[in-house]
């Protein structure tokens, strides 16, 4: 954590959020440029090609908006929301695309990479509030 002078508030604050915050941006920037992964990670149909692209597109929107929030963000509400939003994202994507998959080693790697990041940003936020007080 970068210190101000003359025992002023912190100038990077939530720097494990930031972190995170990162991560999820390189992610949406993927997700735009190849939204093709997402059908070809959970093997779909030919038919459900087209939607899944569209919602790794969204995803790619989402993630770099809420992202934009984390990375830029200089308020302890500011971090706190956009992490609050990217756990809340996590596990939407734990939800839908825990439903949509058939093959249930396919459904434990979709489970475990969305509560994984979930998780992950829980543990950055708690670890990030509790040095910020």
């Amino acid at each position: 954590m970068i210190r101000a002078e003359s025992g002023y508030r912190p100038v990077m604050s939530y720097p494990l959020s930031r972190l995170m915050s990162t991560a999820s941006a390189a992610y949406g920037v993927y997700a735009l440029s190849q939204p093709s992964h997402l059908w070809q990670a959970l093997h779909s149909d030919r038919k459900d090609q087209a939607g899944l692209e569209l919602l790794a597109r969204t995803y790619g929107v989402r993630d770099s908006a809420i992202s934009a929030l984390g990375v830029l963000g200089r308020s302890d509400g500011t971090m706190r929301a956009a992490m609050l939003l990217r756990i809340a994202m996590d596990l939407g994507d734990a939800a839908v695309l825990g439903t949509m998959t058939k093959d249930p080693e396919l459904r434990r790697k979709v489970l475990g990479l969305t509560l994984g990041w979930a998780a992950l940003n829980t543990l950055a936020l708690a670890i990030d509030t509790n040095r910020s007080r």
